[in-house]
């Protein structure tokens, strides 16, 4: 029986030779981090990072057009804080500070976070409302992409609006940064929802400590319910409730933010700079074609290191599916 990798994604494109992952920007014991746009997604992931980045997060510098919502948020998060932490023998931890960041220095620092969008989707929206976003952002990643080139940007970037793997690659293209330098944030909720309904199924509760989330955040998107053991049937079952999630929200009349800006995002970004395993989207292909693919990895010092799994015939026609149309668009 063949034996199939997730190293074998890209020469089912024809891609040959695809650009090594050898490089980590990650390299401090703390990190200055920017988060561009403050709107539901943005902020939930400010108070995350605020929360919960103590040990790993030196500051975090915010921007967004909005310079009332700003002000507010360097005040109202500055007092986000433990009553009292500046006690020597409180053991209490001193939470990362929030400042305004300067226009004019936007990519001086180690991690930015790209949270802004031009095309929000209304409630009414039906379907996969991800892909609609693609044109409109396409051109703000770039504009962004184009600053970080000038500026000599070598530090991480997180991409987190939607769609989060193309608007990746875009910045990748534009920016001119190393391929390691670029991550997509989309899989970490995709896993998270996944993990929610499996819980609520005794048939699907082995994928909690057997399972995997690949592939894009959307339609495409790959759950397997078992690596050591997978089952189509309950794979396609896990993977439809998991793409249905978002909309499943909508239809209660409210936008699907929370759980994406904590899973994807907080918790995810989190673990990449404490070099530990999450869920992300990192660049498999050559210089001229390629996607960024969604995948359990991390970075260590020899560079950006993936979970190259071996995967049964069935599941890597999932796999190849998805990668090949993430490749078609750009």
């Amino acid at each position: 029986m063949k034996e199939y990798r997730i190293s074998d994604l890209p020469g089912t494109c024809g891609i040959t030779q695809t650009m090594v992952l050898n490089h980590n920007p990650l390299t401090k014991s703390k990190y200055r981090v920017h988060l561009l746009a403050l709107g539901d997604v943005g902020t939930t992931i400010l108070i995350g990072l605020r929360l919960l980045g103590a040990d790993i997060i030196e500051s975090i510098g915010i921007s967004d057009l909005n310079e009332k919502n700003m002000a507010r948020l360097e005040m109202e998060i500055n007092q986000i804080r433990y009553p009292f932490a500046q006690w020597p023998d409180a053991g209490m931890p001193v939470l990362p500070r929030i400042y305004v960041a300067d226009q004019e220095h936007l990519f001086d620092c180690d991690v930015f976070i790209f949270c802004a969008s031009k095309g929000v989707p209304p409630l009414g929206a039906k379907g996969d409302v991800r892909m609609a976003q693609l044109e409109a952002n396409s051109s703000l990643v770039s504009h962004f992409a184009e600053l970080a080139k000038k500026a000599h940007y070598q530090g991480l970037f997180c991409e987190v609006s939607d769609p989060v793997d193309p608007l990746a690659k875009v910045f990748l293209k534009k920016s001119g940064l190393h391929p390691t330098q670029v991550q997509g944030f989309g899989l970490g909720v995709m896993n998270a929802r996944a993990c929610y309904f499996a819980e609520k199924d005794p048939a699907l509760s082995h994928y909690l400590t057997e399972g995997r989330a690949f592939g894009p955040h959307g339609e495409d998107l790959v759950i397997a319910d078992s690596i050591s053991n997978y089952n189509t049937a309950f794979s396609q079952k896990l993977t439809e409730q998991t793409v249905k999630a978002n909309i499943a929200v909508r239809e209660l009349g409210y936008k699907p933010y929370i759980a994406p800006a904590m899973s994807s995002a907080a918790f995810s970004i989190l673990l990449t700079l404490q070099g530990k395993w999450h869920y992300g989207s990192v660049y498999l292909g050559d210089e001229t074609q390629g996607a960024y693919f969604g995948v359990r990895n991390r970075y260590t010092a020899q560079g950006l290191e993936y979970e190259n799994l071996t995967v049964p015939a069935e599941l890597f026609a999932r796999l190849q599916k998805a990668y090949a149309n993430l490749c078609k668009l750009g």
